[in-house]
C-alpha cells in the first residue's frame, strides 16, 4: 500500500512542511493534469459508496429482496476490502502503482456494468465483491499519485482528497436518485460509463510505473504484525466500532425511512455535502482547539447521541426526524474522518503504509460486521430502531477503546499532515 510516506511530493520537495491550513483555492491553483484525472476518477470510485442507498427500496420490490439480503450489498463491498488491506501494498510493490490503479478500475467498470443487467440480488451481491475488490485497489494507490504530484504542500494534497472524498459521497447518491427514478438499473449503468471515461483517462495521463527495483518491498502480513502495537491495535479497535456506527446510517436508515428514491438521494447528499464541508473545515479547528485524542472523542460521543435520536426517531416513527438526524450525522462523520487517525499514527513504530494498513484492516472489518448485522438485529429484537440503538452502543465502546491510548502525540492539537489521507485511503 503506498501513501505520503512512501513517495516524496513534488511540494515537499521545494517547501518547507508548512504548519498552517491551506484553503480549498490554493489547493486547487496550478494543480498538474495528473492530479485533476486521479480525483475525477476518485470521485466516481467514492461515489460507489452511496449509489445504492437512494435505491435499495427500489431493488428490494424488483427482486423480492429481504433487509438481510440489501445490507449484505454493503457489508459484501466492506469485508472483501478487509481482505484488500493485506494486497493492495503487495501488488503495487509486484505489479506497480498504475497498473494496480487500472487494474482496480477495471473491475469497477465491469461490476458497475453487469450490475445493471443483474437477474437477481444474489448476483448483485457477488458483484459487489468484485466492485469493493476494485475499489480498495484504486483508492489505495491513487493516494500515491495525487500525494506524489501535487503542488501547495501535503496539506493542500490532504484537501485535495477530502474534496474529492465529500464530492464522491455527495454526488453518488444523487446521481442513484435520479437515475433510480427511471429503474434502479440505470445508477450502475451510468457509474460503470463514468468510470469507464476515468478508467481510460488514467491509462492515458498517468506517468509509467518505476522499475520495481527501486519501490519499497511490502509483505502481505506486515499489517498485521503492525497490530501488536498496543496504541495502534487499540486506536484500530475504536475506529472499528464507530465505522460500524456510520455504517449501519448508510446501509439501515435507507430502509427505515422508505423513501421514493428521489428524496432518499437528497438526504444522502447533504449527508455527503457535511461529510466534506466539516473534514475540511471543522476536523482541522477541533484538533487545534482541544487536541486530537480529545477531538476523537468528542466526536464519537456526538454520534452516540445522534444515534440514539435516530433509533428514538424510528421507535416513534418520525420520517423527517431520521431524515435529518442522517444529514447531521455527516458533521461529527467528518471531524472523524480527518482526526481518527492521527491517533493511529501516533503509535510510531511502523512505517506509514504498514501501520496504515493494519490499522484499516480492523477500520473496515467493523464496517462489514455491521453492515450484515443491521438486518438481524432487527428481526432478533423485533425492531426496526434496534440497529441504531446498537450504533449508539458501539460509539460508547469507541469512546473507551480511544481512552486507553497513551500517547503525547495523540494529544497533538495539529492535524499531521497524511492523517487525513491515511485515514480514508480504504474507503
Amino acid at each position: 500500500m503506498t501513501t505520503t510516506q512512501d513517495l516524496p511530493t513534488r511540494a515537499e520537495q521545494s517547501h518547507p512542511r508548512q504548519h498552517g491550513h491551506p484553503s480549498l483555492t490554493d489547493a486547487f491553483r496550478g494543480q498538474p493534469r495528473a492530479v485533476w484525472v486521479t480525483a475525477f476518477a476518485a470521485v466516481i470510485a467514492f461515489m460507489g459508496i452511496g449509489l445504492v442507498d437512494p435505491i435499495l427500496n427500489t431493488i428490494a420490490e424488483a427482486l423480492n429482496a429481504p433487509p438481510e439480503k440489501l445490507t449484505l450489498l454493503f457489508g459484501v463491498y466492506m469485508g472483501v476490502q478487509v481482505v484488500a488491506m493485506l494486497l493492495t501494498g503487495w501488488s503495487a510493490y509486484r505489479f506497480g502503482p498504475k497498473r494496480t490503479l487500472t487494474v482496480g478500475l477495471v473491475c469497477i467498470v465491469i461490476a458497475a456494468a453487469v450490475s445493471a443487467t443483474a437477474g437477481g440480488i444474489d448476483e448483485l451481491i457477488a458483484l459487489r465483491v468484485l466492485w469493493g475488490l476494485g475499489n480498495a485497489l484504486f483508492i489505495a494507490t491513487a493516494l500515491a499519485f495525487i500525494v506524489g504530484s501535487a503542488r501547495g504542500g501535503q496539506q493542500g494534497a490532504i484537501l485535495l482528497y477530502e474534496a474529492a472524498l465529500g464530492v464522491g459521497l455527495a454526488i453518488g447518491p444523487l446521481v442513484g436518485a435520479t437515475l433510480g427514478e427511471w429503474t434502479w438499473r440505470a445508477p450502475f449503468g451510468g457509474t460503470a460509463i463514468l468510470m469507464l471515461i476515468g478508467a481510460i483517462l488514467c491509462a492515458w495521463m498517468l506517468p509509467e510505473d518505476a522499475p520495481r527495483s527501486t519501490r519499497q518491498p511490502v509483505s502481505l502480513l506486515d499489517p498485521i504484525r503492525a497490530l501488536r502495537n498496543r496504541t495502534l491495535f487499540i486506536t484500530g479497535l475504536g475506529s472499528a466500532f464507530y465505522t460500524g456506527a456510520f455504517f449501519t446510517v448508510i446501509a439501515w436508515a435507507p430502509l427505515v425511512m422508505g423513501l421514493r428514491p428521489i428524496y432518499a438521494g437528497l438526504v444522502f447528499f447533504g449527508w455527503g455535502l457535511f461529510v466534506a464541508l466539516s473534514g475540511v473545515f471543522i476536523g482541522p479547528r477541533v484538533a487545534q482547539l482541544i487536541g486530537e485524542k480529545a477531538g476523537v472523542m468528542s466526536a464519537i460521543g456526538v454520534y452516540a447521541v445522534v444515534m440514539a435520536v435516530a433509533a428514538w426517531a424510528v421507535v416513534i416513527g418520525n420520517v423527517p426526524l431520521i431524515m435529518a438526524v442522517v444529514v447531521i450525522s455527516g458533521i461529527p462523520s467528518g471531524v472523524l474522518n480527518t482526526l481518527f487517525t492521527g491517533v493511529a499514527m501516533a503509535a510510531g513504530d511502523a512505517p506509514r503504509s504498514v501501520a496504515s494498513a493494519g490499522y484499516n484492516f480492523l477500520r473496515w472489518f467493523g464496517a462489514a460486521v455491521a453492515a450484515v448485522l443491521c438486518a438481524h438485529l432487527a428481526d432478533w429484537f423485533h425492531s426496526t430502531s434496534t440497529p441504531f440503538w446498537f450504533a449508539a452502543g458501539y460509539c460508547v465502546v469507541a469512546v473507551v477503546a480511544v481512552s486507553l491510548v497513551r500517547s503525547a502525540k495523540a494529544d497533538s492539537h495539529e492535524v499531521p499532515a497524511g492523517a487525513a489521507l491515511v485515514g480514508n485511503e480504504e474507503m
